[in-house]
């Protein structure tokens, strides 16, 4: 009977993580860039009650008897599906269609990828403007470099940027021309969902994920777009989340359930000695 209680307990601790991360999805409905995750559940061990052997009438049981001991969370699997593109009055807004991703460089010294192209031009040492994310870190080119350019010679607000990358400058003529060394780098992943999350939209590489494929570099890959004036809203579906919270709620009633009628069973089990 003690079987039952844990068994059941492991059942509303699992449902508990799955109603967090449900939870964390609808919270970042409108966070730029994410992506929904979901639990993968697997069932723990199983413990033998029976095993293969004969009935009291000689015949073979060819099965046994494993009774399940619970379940774990395995898992919380990011969904890098399309999100929608949503419209932006900053011109360096920047949305991915595809599967790439805008590389940055941290504080520390290392690459962090994110799909959330809000970018800014920040003032940099020697009179420079760097392109950088809200928390001020570089945007990398396809060469892992920081963006930055000479503020005498560019104004941010006149700087667009082309599908592949390309930033360009008008010239005398008010037509774009490119500025040599500036493409923004995509950057794409054999396995996505192995990346580590970091936070603040910002993953980094596991080997999980395999290391980043450089669209630049490589033509085995599809690439990807940029779009100017346009952020990538989250993919998460409401309404597929209120139906999994719904599920998820059940899930944890019914474990909760097994556990009264497991208190019962042994209530009464302990007054049969009286």
């Amino acid at each position: 009977m003690v079987r039952t209680l844990w068994t059941a307990a492991s059942g509303m601790i699992g449902q508990q993580i799955n109603v967090d991360t449900i939870a964390n999805n609808l919270a970042n409905v409108n966070t730029v860039g994410y992506k929904t995750e979901s639990n993968e559940f697997k069932s723990l061990l199983y413990q033998n009650i029976q095993t293969r052997t004969t009935t009291a009438n000689g015949e073979r049981k060819p099965i046994g008897a494993q009774v399940g001991l619970g379940v774990r969370n395995a898992s919380i699997t990011s969904h890098f599906t399309q999100g929608a593109f949503l419209e932006s009055e900053n011109p360096t807004s920047f949305a991915i269609g595809g599967a790439g991703f805008f590389a940055l460089q941290g504080e520390n010294g290392q690459t962090y990828y994110t799909r959330n192209g809000n970018f800014i031009f920040a003032l940099g040492p020697d009179n420079t403007l760097i392109l950088s994310n809200s928390d001020g870190l570089p945007v990398l080119n396809t060469n892992g470099e920081p963006i930055q350019i000479n503020a005498d010679e560019y104004m941010a607000d006149r700087i667009t940027v082309t599908t592949d990358g390309q930033l360009c400058y008008p010239d005398e003529a008010n037509n774009p021309q490119p500025i040599e060394g500036m493409i923004i780098g995509l950057f794409q992943f054999q396995n996505p969902s192995g990346l580590k999350k970091e936070g603040d939209a910002l993953y980094s590489v596991t080997a999980a994920s395999g290391p980043a494929i450089n669209e630049a570099e490589n033509d085995n890959v599809e690439k990807s777009e940029v779009r100017q004036g346009y952020l990538e809203g989250s993919n998460v579906q409401v309404a597929d989340e209120m139906v999994n919270l719904i599920i998820a709620q059940r899930a944890y009633e019914f474990n909760s359930k097994a556990i009264q009628a497991a208190d019962t069973m042994m209530q009464e089990a302990n007054e049969l000695r009286r």
